[in-house]
């Protein structure tokens, strides 16, 4: 089992800016990409950002230019810098990460975190 846990949401003024952060613990020999996901209210959810382990990055087009993600891969972190944020910003984040166990025979996983909120809001 690998569990991966967000911390970083929050209630923030237009404009402003918040930093997510998601730590991924348990049986892991590799992770290959990190990233972000998220779902306002009914709507689907969908793709942030994600980096993967040789750090190629890939942006959604609503915030390529606002939104940053980077990874520590010795803590196996990934990181996600938002700013000049917009209402239309507001959803529960959620971290995802894909790669191999360190059980018998390397299993592949894929793991989300349980989510958090960020809030745009004056």
């Amino acid at each position: 089992q690998v569990q991966l846990v967000e911390s970083g949401g929050g209630l923030v003024q237009p404009g402003g800016s918040l930093r997510l952060s998601c730590a991924a613990s348990g049986r892991i020999f590799s992770i290959h990409t990190m990233g972000w996901y998220r779902q306002a209210p009914g709507k689907q959810r969908e793709l942030v950002a994600d980096i993967t382990s040789g750090g190629t990055t890939t942006y959604a087009d609503s915030v390529k230019g606002r939104f940053t993600i980077s990874r520590d891969n010795a803590k196996n972190t990934v990181y996600l810098q938002m700013n000049s944020l917009k209402p239309e910003d507001t959803a529960v984040y959620y971290c995802n990460a894909d790669g191999l166990t360190g059980d018998y025979e390397f299993p592949p996983f894929v793991s989300w975190g349980q989510g958090t909120l960020v809030t745009v809001s004056s």
